[in-house]
């Protein structure tokens, strides 16, 4: 079956493993009631670490004991997220050569990569697993979601930072639109919890330091920020062109109506203060959906709670939407920093919001930036009666990727 240029694309399946819980019901709950996945990292490991704070996901039994043992935990990860995804798309029977996967992640195998270079250091290289290369490689998470559905049509890794996940769905999208595959099974993973990446966060001083209270640290857009709290799972969805889904009666949650991707040129680490590249992703995203700024209903904001991203996002949505001001949340507040993830996590909150109708509220904003003028969506969840969410995604390298999703 070859979709033509501008085929439909339906979202069919959801699964997210995040430290909300295990699913994608467990992560919608989560959102609607406000609730923090953020925790004090108290094991041995961070006892001398600047930081302590960090957001983690609890998959005890989800896997069997080989998997548990030759995947890096970012490839368990996204292992679990996809399998979610498929049963809920119904577990449909697709031709393998019609079916293709991106996954991306802003890091890939961080953890053996480190714990096997410990080994190297005091047991010599003997010791070393010869899973260390599948474990450590980028496209780990990738390939391992595209062997266990046998996908044929392309095995696709998306490596830009925190928009990594918004990447990949952005990637499939064009997939599916060419005609190269029926299904693609899309998203981001992250699993970077350590001592040496919260170290190197820290000196950057991109990390909140709230130890006295874990659930508060977080806060995107309000006064208090003082940084992100980093966050490991992964967000995967299922996506087919119309055509597909409705020949195999498929339930749909929602429809991918366009993606934009653009670039700051700014800065490695900084967003560009103007907002403009971002700014210029979420036009392009309105202009590949055939949309107008004031279809947008609700935006769920990268909002990383860092001083200056909030603020640069505050101005790319002026330049984009104009004088059109939609609600607007942020789920980092309750999720922490996903980095390769988030982006992916964050379009399935977007799905939610227009499938159920309803914004989640934006946790820990007690005393919102008066340089945000956006209507933030605060304490209690907010009606969604709208066709259209946007998602925004920002990464490292200056990054912009803006999904559109329809009802």
């Amino acid at each position: 079956m070859t979709a033509p240029h501008r085929a439909r694309v339906a979202i069919t399946g959801l699964g997210a493993v995040t430290p909300l819980g295990p699913d994608v019901a467990a992560l919608w709950e989560g959102l609607l009631t406000g609730r923090s996945g953020a925790r004090l990292l108290d094991e041995p490991a961070f006892a001398d670490s600047p930081v302590r704070l960090a957001a983690t996901c609890d998959i005890e039994g989800r896997l069997d004991r080989v998997e548990a043992r030759t995947l890096d935990r970012v490839q368990q990860l996204a292992l679990i997220a996809a399998r979610e995804a498929w049963a809920d798309a119904g577990s449909p029977e697709v031709d393998p050569e019609r079916i293709a996967v991106v996954v991306g992640s802003g890091i890939g195998g961080a953890l053996t990569i480190l714990g096997q270079h410990d080994v190297l250091r005091e047991s010599g290289a003997r010791r070393v697993s010869p899973h260390l290369i599948p474990m450590l490689m980028p496209n780990g998470p990738a390939a391992t979601v595209g062997l266990e559905f046998k996908a044929r049509a392309g095995v696709h890794t998306t490596v830009s930072a925190c928009a990594s996940g918004a990447e990949g769905i952005a990637l499939a999208l064009d997939i599916l639109r060419s005609g190269r595959a029926d299904v693609v099974i899309a998203g981001g993973a992250e699993a970077c919890v350590h001592p040496l990446p919260i170290a190197g966060f820290a000196q950057m001083r991109a990390l909140s330091t709230r130890h006295d209270a874990p659930e508060a640290a977080s806060r995107p857009y309000d006064k208090a920020r003082d940084g992100f709290v980093l966050g490991e799972g992964a967000g995967i969805v299922i996506l087919e062109t119309e055509e597909h889904a409705a020949a195999r009666g498929a339930r749909i949650h929602g429809h991918l109506a366009g993606a934009g991707i653009a670039a700051d040129a700014h800065h490695v680490t900084a967003p560009d203060p103007s907002g403009s590249g971002a700014g210029r992703s979420i036009t392009l995203a309105l202009r590949d959906a055939g949309l107008q700024p004031t279809d947008i209903g609700s935006i769920n904001a990268h909002a990383t709670s860092t001083p200056l991203g909030d603020i640069a996002e505050a101005e790319a949505f002026k330049i984009a939407l104009g004088d059109h001001r939609p609600p607007v949340t942020a789920i980092k507040s309750c999720t922490g920093h996903l980095l390769g993830a988030a982006g992916a996590v964050e379009a399935i909150a977007a799905v939610l919001a227009v499938r159920e109708g309803v914004v989640p509220p934006i946790r820990n904003l007690d005393d919102p930036d008066d340089a945000v003028d956006l209507d933030l969506v605060r304490v209690t969840p907010r009606a969604h009666p709208h066709e259209a969410a946007l998602s925004t995604s920002f990464g490292f390298g200056g990054h912009d990727v803006s999904l559109v999703v329809t009802r």
